[in-house]
């Protein structure tokens, strides 16, 4: 969408945004929760294993939650990191540290200890939600972590109590409950933490200057970088896409959340646009294809917002054609592209068209969709969303706009964008010039408006929706006794966007299997950034400086998937 509005100028206003955006331009999550549970009080918030939490129940829950973490020292603008994967207790801790004003960190519960510890100690946590599961990694950590207190939770703790208790008991006599040394001061359990008799609600600031998440994201340079999302950010992303989308709460919608809330896809698309739309949450805490199946039978969702992977492994289950997906309104597709063969087929399946788009961390993440009444083009990733602008400059100087259908950098400004990043002024600078976010994606704009990513800048992976950093996992390479040279490298998939292929050269006299790399990346890295592929070798590509050339490995395994 080109505008008469130049790169290089002032950056836009933040209030020329908010025109007829009624309400948004002051609205903090405190009050959108507020205002969605005073109208929809007996809607269900969230659905999970046959519970059901109302709106008025999950404002009273996460207020006297609130009221117990203030009680404990958490103080406004305090970070408080959850480490949980979909469940009840991940959305009622989200509301809780909102309504006791601290800022979030949401955690991949996948990370090891090293990423944990990066995490955690970069944003000065100080309280730490998790699951029990967790705890053996985060006592390894604890005389190096800055945080004051664990409340620890178990997934029984959202089951009702008679199911509670068996679950327990179950565990127990098998000797999988993970023994937890609670002391009820620095490792509490949740109970502790829902215990309060009083409410609590923190009176927000300025939403567009105040902070209400660091959401990390990988980089360029290895290390992953605390995002800065305020308030405003994430409220009118919720609203840009129930906007974009057509959609109101008075049609009583549903949501199928089965991508991980602590990314920040799943963020905004499941757990943020349900309360904007006071809507249910029908909570997926380990994605398997046929249970989802189940799911929509039995709650009927008319929003699932998804990767390409998830959808088509759903398409592959024998069974699919037995299960009724009409309930399916629109499906929102992101994190990769989705193949051009696969969408008519589950517009069959589901009579649901599925719509791309796209987004980043920084920008809370959704800046473009293509539009749900049928004129999406394939292969696009849309247009941006309402208050969005979007250019494509040049990729040297980035300030010169090019002309349609000439690819360059795609930059970004509107509402959603972030404040900068968490302690690192020269990252900030770098992708904040003018107000203008400049993404890093090469890109180009067709006559009509939608855009195209064709390339990245940068040398980010993306894995199954996740930002990987290849320069993270070549020094967990590097760290094996018998490796002399490693890199890693994004090769192109054709359900998960991308999976990590290492290239390796061993030491002199050392031999080294495949399995071998990938035992040791298991031991220090999440799951989904160990690398699928690992060719040896006896050399790697470098430039005239000794520089390992990443780009033209990548080039050989595409010129070799194209013979």
């Amino acid at each position: 969408m080109q505008t008469e509005h130049d790169p290089g100028e002032a950056a836009m206003e933040p209030e020329s945004f908010f025109v007829n955006l009624p309400g948004l331009a002051s609205e903090s999550l405190c009050s959108m929760l507020d205002r969605m549970a005073g109208m929809y009080a007996d809607r269900a918030a969230i659905i999970f294993q046959g519970r059901t939490i109302s709106y008025a129940q999950m404002l009273d829950t996460v207020e006297r939650m609130a009221a117990t973490l203030r009680k404990a020292g958490l103080h406004p603008g305090d970070r408080v990191a959850l480490i949980l994967p979909n469940l009840p207790q991940t959305v009622l801790a989200f509301w809780a540290v909102i309504k006791a004003g601290g800022v979030l960190v949401m955690t991949n519960p996948l990370y090891m200890e090293k990423e944990l510890l990066h995490q955690l100690t970069d944003s000065g946590t100080k309280f730490v939600v998790a699951l029990d599961t967790l705890w053996p990694r985060l006592h390894a950590l604890r005389d190096q972590l800055p945080v004051e207190k664990y409340y620890i939770t178990r997934i029984s703790d959202a089951l009702p109590f008679p199911v509670r208790k068996w679950r327990n008991f179950l565990a127990a006599r098998k000797k999988t409950l993970v023994d937890v040394p609670f002391d009820g001061k620095t490792v509490c359990t949740w109970s502790s933490l829902v215990s309060s008799r009083v409410r609590y609600a923190h009176l927000c600031g300025d939403p567009a200057a105040t902070l209400a998440a660091l959401q990390y994201t990988g980089g360029t340079t290895g290390v992953s970088k605390g995002v800065m999302l305020t308030h405003r950010n994430l409220t009118v992303n919720a609203e840009q896409l129930r906007q974009w989308l057509q959609i109101q709460a008075s049609e009583a919608h549903s949501i199928l959340a089965v991508l991980p809330l602590f990314h920040v896809y799943g963020l905004t698309c499941c757990l943020l646009l349900s309360v904007a739309l006071g809507a249910p949450m029908i909570l997926v805490t380990r994605y398997v294809p046929i249970e989802a199946l189940e799911l929509v039978k039995t709650h009927k969702p008319t929003l699932f917002p998804g990767a390409p992977s998830i959808y088509i492994s759903m398409m592959q289950q024998k069974s699919v054609g037995d299960y009724d997906l009409s309930s399916i309104r629109i499906c929102l597709s992101g994190s990769a592209p989705m193949p051009v063969d696969k969408f008519g087929e589950f517009a069959r399946l589901t009579s649901a068209a599925i719509t791309e788009g796209y987004g980043l961390t920084e920008a809370s993440p959704v800046t473009h969709f293509n539009p749900v009444d049928g004129s999406a083009r394939k292969g696009s990733i849309g247009r941006p969303l309402p208050y969005t602008e979007a250019r494509i400059v040049d990729m040297e100087v980035g300030t010169v706009p090019v002309p349609v259908g000439v690819p360059g950098e795609l930059v970004i400004r509107g509402p959603q964008v972030m404040l900068g990043y968490w302690n690192n002024s020269d990252e900030t600078a770098g992708a904040l010039r003018n107000g203008w976010l400049y993404t890093g994606d090469i890109a180009r704009e067709d006559e009509d408006g939608f855009f195209y990513i064709l390339d990245r800048k940068k040398d980010m992976c993306i894995v199954g929706g996740f930002n990987v950093s290849p320069r993270e996992i070549d020094e967990v390479l590097m760290e094996h006794p018998k490796v002399l040279e490693a890199v890693a490298v994004g090769v192109p998939h054709g359900t998960r966007g991308e999976i990590i292929k290492a290239y390796i050269v061993p030491k002199a006299g050392e031999t080294i299997t495949r399995q071998e790399i990938v035992n040791h990346c298991r031991q220090k890295l999440a799951a989904y950034k160990v690398p699928r592929q690992v060719e040896i070798r006896p050399a790697l590509p470098k430039s005239a400086v000794g520089k390992i050339l990443r780009r033209m490995l990548l080039t050989e395994e595409l010129q070799r998937k194209s013979l």
